[in-house]
């Protein structure tokens, strides 16, 4: 067993700290406040090679593995999650999904440029009525013979807005259950394929999230990802790796709070020291910073796991289920540990604090991840 990172980690993870503290931490709480994430920041995620990390470079990705993945999501996290989110749906779910499973005609059309983020993906599986149940799906893709007809909602959609390329999951025979689920390509602009207003949300307030709408959307049969009936495995693949990034996105989270919280409990003095001198202060660091490591080390287990082929869909839900309840807990702490200024926009926490909690929620809830979990053990 080695902990160390390769220099090549270590060069890496530097590369997305310095990003994330130069270009990302300015700004940071403006864009929060009017709910925006710059063009400019993602063309340099881009041209950084963080919207197509693990894709190989013959799509113009950076051929990197999950652990350089997971390494540039807890930093660029530490800053701005609404930043991290749309990292990680490029690169977990869409990318992913593109270069597993898609023919080489997709990959040369789509990966290619959702890779170097000269576009930008979404993920479309939740709908009002099939959050975690999945299967019950109300979007239909009604089979023409050579197109789709797609009708139906998506809604709390990452990217929604500023994507160019959707890749939708649809039922097209409800008798097959969960067999009859396909994954298809859709692209703005496509008519009848219409974009609701932006969700007003209590956290990753920059990221673009939307309600889309279908009405007799004509879908090539070309744009159906895998073989009739895939859709539902294709999903449940893609969203284990997406875990990884999202359990990556939590750790930075509770990383980049207890890193200010430290910093603050050395600066501020109350009854003649430092607070961190005192044992109340002390020993939330103590926690803090032994169940962050803790996560951390889930992470990166499911990271390896990925890397070395092996099945990490208990391992992912295990690190996504503990690291995001360490965000959520140590977020809390954070504020607590700032007193008054810790409610307070100016000191960041309070941002990290509601950032947290949708780690709980979205790419499969806490309590999915504990459905994932059982089984894998009941089945060992």
């Amino acid at each position: 067993m080695d902990f160390n990172l390769t220099e090549e980690h270590l060069m890496i993870r530097d590369a997305a700290r310095d990003f994330a503290q130069t270009e990302l931490l300015p700004g940071v709480i403006e864009r929060d406040n009017a709910q925006t994430f710059p063009e400019s920041l993602v063309r340099k995620m881009g041209e950084l090679g963080f919207l197509g990390i693990m894709v190989d470079p013959k799509y113009g990705g950076s051929g990197m593995d999950a652990i350089s993945y997971v390494l540039i999501m807890e930093e660029l996290s530490k800053v701005d999650a609404s930043a991290s989110v749309m990292v990680s749906v490029n690169n977990s779910l869409v990318c992913y999904g593109l270069e597993s499973y898609g023919n080489e005609a997709q990959k040369e059309k789509y990966l290619t440029k959702l890779a170097t983020g000269e576009c930008i993906g979404a993920f479309c599986l939740s709908e009002p009525e099939a959050g975690s149940d999945a299967t019950s799906q109300k979007t239909t893709a009604i089979d023409k013979g050579d197109h789709y007809i797609l009708n139906g909602t998506k809604n709390w959609i990452t990217n929604g807005g500023r994507a160019e390329v959707y890749l939708v999951i649809a039922q097209t025979d409800k008798h097959k259950g969960s067999h009859g689920i396909n994954a298809f390509i859709l692209e703005k602009g496509m008519p009848g394929f219409d974009i609701g207003p932006k969700e007003d949300k209590l956290g990753i307030r920059g990221s673009d999230t939307h309600t889309l709408q279908f009405n007799d959307v004509k879908v090539p049969k070309e744009n159906r990802i895998g073989d009739d009936g895939f859709g539902f495995r294709f999903a449940m693949k893609t969203l284990s790796g997406g875990r990884i990034g999202i359990a990556a996105q939590a750790l930075g989270i509770a990383a980049g709070a207890y890193e200010l919280a430290l910093k603050y409990s050395k600066e501020r003095k109350a009854f003649g020291t430092e607070i961190c001198n005192h044992q109340a202060i002390a020993f939330k660091l103590a926690d803090m910073h032994t169940e962050i490591e803790a996560a951390r080390m889930l992470v990166m287990r499911a990271a390896w796991d990925k890397d070395q082929g092996n099945n990490y869909d208990m391992s992912s839900a295990m690190a996504k289920l503990y690291a995001s309840k360490v965000a959520m807990e140590h977020t809390v702490e954070a504020v607590q540990i700032h007193g008054g200024n810790g409610f307070v926009k100016e000191y960041h926490v309070e941002r990290l604090m509601r950032d947290a909690k949708i780690t709980q929620i979205y790419e499969g809830t806490s309590e999915i991840q504990k459905i994932v979990i059982s089984r894998g053990i009941i089945k060992t």
